[in-house]
């Protein structure tokens, strides 16, 4: 009962951790143009994302042009690309395995010490690619802080934190909580395959126990 309510658990926190990190990946709003001071030009936002920039004015409609160079890119930036695609592909990889290890398959043949190295083989999937999205989000939003408090730094260069770092926190959230609720799974699966070894080693010395006594009684009484 609690193995399964788990799962489910499992289930729910784990797609919402994988699409999220999807997500983040693609979004173009980790950065976003910040209006403070003599920067009154509401009307023009601009968003800086991993792959792409776009432009979004009141009278012309989004524009959107792809970085003609990763080398055009700060260092945070560049590194938040690897960073998020071994996030996304491990999201998926732990995905992958979390399925199979799930006791409605039948890929192990109902072996519960094999469902269980699975199913934690894929907590610990999930809790790593938790771990590679959470440093890029907090390192593009460290250098978007620091930036925007640098008094040397032109308040037009200066941008504030967009939506896509503030779901990617919830996404590695959701990974590393998917993570730990298999990894409890795992544990719980352990102890259910303990109790049920040690019920029939019990019986069996009863059994054999009794069985001696039953043999020496009647060896007695046939001597007498």
């Amino acid at each position: 009962m609690v193995g399964g309510a788990l799962q489910v658990a499992g289930l729910l926190v784990r797609g919402i951790g994988m699409i999220g990190t999807f997500a983040v990946t693609g979004m173009p709003q980790w950065r976003v143009s910040a209006f403070i001071e003599n920067n009154i030009i509401v009307f023009e936002t601009i968003w800086e994302g991993l792959w792409m920039h776009c432009i979004r004015q009141a009278t012309i409609r989004m524009q959107c042009k792809v970085y003609d160079s990763v080398l055009a890119l700060s260092p945070d930036l560049q590194a938040s690309r690897g960073l998020m695609c071994a996030a996304s592909a491990l999201s998926f990889l732990a995905f992958v395995v979390a399925v199979t290890g799930m006791k409605c398959m039948r890929c192990v043949q109902g072996s519960c010490p094999a469902k269980g190295s699975i199913t934690l083989t894929a907590g610990l999937l999930f809790i790593l690619a938790g771990a590679f999205e959470l440093i890029p989000v907090c390192w593009v939003a460290n250098a978007i802080i620091s930036d925007f408090y640098n008094p040397v730094v032109n308040v037009a260069q200066k941008r504030e934190l967009g939506e896509a770092l503030y779901l990617g926190w919830v996404s590695a959230f959701c990974l590393v909580a998917a993570g730990a609720i298999f990894c409890c799974f795992c544990r719980c699966c352990e102890k259910s395959r303990t109790y049920g070894y040690s019920a029939p080693t019990l019986y069996s010395t009863h059994s054999h126990h009794l069985h001696g006594k039953t043999e020496s009684s009647y060896s007695k009484s046939q001597y007498v």
